[in-house]
């Protein structure tokens, strides 16, 4: 990162450079600032095309700068490339909301499909990152179709107000196709802000922090009567629209603020908090959540139905951002928010609620704490459990809450290694299912039942068993990519390759990107031989997630079978930056350096990795030869009795006792063993 003081034209910020540039204006906030902006991306040069968008979280929403960069550009694509408007559909009815009432999302999942009171399932937070990955990949094939030599230029307001989703989108697009699409950023920030927003734009583009001088202006604002009549109008024409809802979501607030409601604030912050949670954007619904709470207590504190429900979505969010380790400071948070309330309402709210927050406690404890509370969980779970046995409610929906109950006890037997009981308490509750319930009541959680069922088995190494119920879980959720993927690893554990590769492929079919799926993609045809289609598959997953050491290591290995060492070696590098006590990837490395001749980084590799797993004959019977190419004989002759110390009666025993044989007989002379890859 480098600071400046002077402000070049876009005219001279390059952009064909080694690593993508992104500028940072420090600037106040306001019309000035965005005229600003866009007065400067007049003097680009005549092929570079400009984007003006907002990222301004208040104004816009979630998917503010998204937004604003797709919709010019949305026409164009469906009308020249319709196959990608088809293949992205999941990802653009999400950041421009309108278009479900013009597009069909391909292959929806139960979780998709199910009605409120049947949806028992939320989608892991990083399902809103494999948006961002597949809106990128949307760019990038259009770009690269209609557009793809001359450079792109977009200023993005209000940087520093985005929301997560949102600036993720534009980190990653730089990341990922900033250099070969051409693809440069301004981000105005408000003054201070500017070096930390650099900084995480820094290990992937070449950044400048400037102070930008401009006069300040007053924000426009509405008064209380024309906000009130404005807003209450806007409202009559929604109705209850959830599209139109998410639509007018931040004016509505701005409106109702300007207004002087805050009745009206808190019920459109908590539909922004209940929907975007329902969707997974967990981090973001908490924008429209924080603080929430306590103004529903000061301006509403009567209505205990609206109080209830915002902690329920609170503890459903930081559950979500849980599951993407948010860390321990949120997990604390979440559980006194659940004790408090538990101590608080459990004698005064109806009993559906007290089900519910019991449950929601029991997770926190057993699930999320660190360490966790198996037995504090499983005392909520059994409360809970009393309350529905007792609980003045329907038969068929008593079955169903304590089938519900009992799925969080056997997740619990399941961490306490107590195996049976948990396949037995998910099996039970199939069956009560079956008996109690019509077979259209509660599929998504009947589905959920058998892929439990499927990984329990798993974790106890009955794959057999794991099968079947992974293609009945399948059978009722066909288009959810967790299970192809999940049942393709079962697969190559059975060494049954082409049907894993199968599923592989069609879980990446079923789902914007994800990089785990083309991991395993990539061992999958490393194993069958299809070294080019590896290599492909495991660059695919480096793409989406340069961290994956697996990946790394695995396309190593492939570049290693099909004859390119200087790749390999580049990768296994790469692999022990991430993680440098990876001893195998010290020793394969090692390996490739002897076959190169390059005996002194050969023995560094194996000494590290003798160093990191001292046990382990083939490095002492490796690293013998490095010291006999280097006249070491000596050395070499001790590391071969090492290997033999440690190496059981067998063909490799028989090589290292013939080995050091020679060593012994030729004494100082040159002896030549292969070097065996670990």
């Amino acid at each position: 990162m480098t600071m400046a003081t002077a402000l070049p034209t876009a005219a001279e910020i390059g952009i064909r450079l080694e690593k993508p540039r992104v500028q940072v204006w420090n600037a106040v906030l306001g019309e000035s600032r965005q005229r600003f902006l866009k007065e400067r991306l007049l003097t680009c040069p005549c092929e570079t095309r400009t984007f003006y968008v907002s990222c301004n979280f208040e104004k816009a929403g979630v998917w503010a700068g998204v937004g604003g960069f797709f919709d010019p550009i949305f026409s164009a694509i469906a009308s020249e490339r319709p196959d990608l408007i088809e293949k992205h559909t999941f990802e653009l009815v999400h950041i421009l909301p309108r278009l479900r009432r013009v597009l069909t999302v391909r292959n929806p999942t139960l979780t998709d499909l199910a009605s409120n009171d049947e949806k028992v399932r939320n989608y892991a937070a990083d399902r809103a990152f494999r948006i961002v990955h597949g809106l990128i990949d949307l760019v990038a094939s259009w770009k690269s179709h209609v557009d793809p030599l001359s450079p792109w230029m977009i200023a993005c307001d209000d940087f520093d107000r985005a929301g997560v989703v949102d600036s993720q989108f534009f980190r990653e697009l730089i990341r990922r196709r900033g250099k070969t699409l051409h693809i440069s950023l301004i981000l105005a920030v408000s003054p201070g802000n500017g070096v930390s927003t650099a900084i995480a734009f820094s290990p992937y583009a070449q950044t400048e922090v400037l102070d930008v001088s401009l006069p300040e202006t007053a924000p426009v604002c509405l008064d209380i009567q024309t906000a009130a009549q404005t807003a209450e109008q806007r409202e009559l024409e929604i109705g209850n629209d959830t599209v139109l809802k998410q639509i007018h979501l931040p004016s509505l607030i701005q409106l109702w603020t300007w207004a002087e409601r805050p009745d009206k604030v808190i019920r459109w912050r908590y539909f922004g908090l209940s929907f975007y949670c329902n969707l997974g954007f967990y981090a973001d619904a908490m924008r429209y959540g924080n603080g929430l709470l306590e103004e529903a207590a000061k301006h509403m504190p009567q209505d205990d139905h609206l109080r209830w429900w915002i902690i329920i979505k609170t503890l459903n969010a930081n559950t979500g951002m849980l599951d993407a380790d948010a860390g321990l400071d949120l997990a604390e948070r979440a559980q006194r928010l659940a004790e408090e309330e538990t101590a608080h309402l459990i004698g005064t709210v109806p009993v559906a609620w007290k089900i519910q927050l019991l449950y929601l406690t029991a997770m926190l404890y057993a699930r999320y704490k660190q360490p966790r509370d198996l037995l504090k969980g499983e005392e909520y779970l059994n409360m809970g459990y009393q309350v529905i046995q007792t609980a003045d409610i329907p038969e068929g929906e008593r079955h169903f809450q304590s089938v519900f109950n009992r799925n969080g006890l056997a997740m619990i037997r399941s961490f306490q290694g107590r195996s049976q009981e948990a396949l037995d308490l998910c099996m039970d509750g199939i069956q009560k299912l079956d008996a109690y319930l019509t077979a259209d009541q509660h599929r998504l959680h009947r589905s959920i039942l058998n892929y439990n069922i499927a990984q329990v088995y798993v974790a106890i190494g009955r794959l057999e068993e794991a099968l079947r119920y992974f293609h009945v879980a399948m059978e009722m959720d066909p288009n959810y990519s967790e299970y192809y993927n999940e049942r393709g690893n079962v697969y190559l554990r059975l060494g049954r390759q082409e049907e894993a590769r199968s599923d592989y492929l069609r879980a990446i079919e079923l789902s914007p990107p994800y990089h785990e799926v083309f991991t395993n993609l990539g061992q999958c045809c490393r194993k069958l031989g299809r070294f080019a289609e590896a290599v492909e598959a495991y660059s695919r997953a480096l793409d989406l997630e340069p961290n994956d050491s697996l990946a790394l290591v695995g396309r190593a290995n492939a570049y290693e079978l099909s004859d390119n060492p200087g790749a390999a070696i580049a990768d296994y590098t790469a692999a022990l930056e991430h993680d440098s006590k990876q001893w195998e990837v010290l020793a394969n490395r090692g390996a490739l350096h002897y076959e190169a001749k390059d005996h002194l980084a050969s023995l560094s590799d194996f000494d590290r990795a003798i160093e990191l797993c001292s046990q382990e004959p083939n490095l002492y019977f490796n690293r013998s030869m490095v010291l006999a190419e280097l006249g070491r004989h000596g050395e070499s002759a001790r590391d071969l009795q090492m290997a033999l110390a440690f190496c059981p009666v067998g063909a490799m025993r028989e090589e290292i006792e013939a080995c050091l044989h020679a060593r012994m007989e030729q004494n100082s002379s040159r002896v030549t063993c292969e070097v065996a890859s670990t």
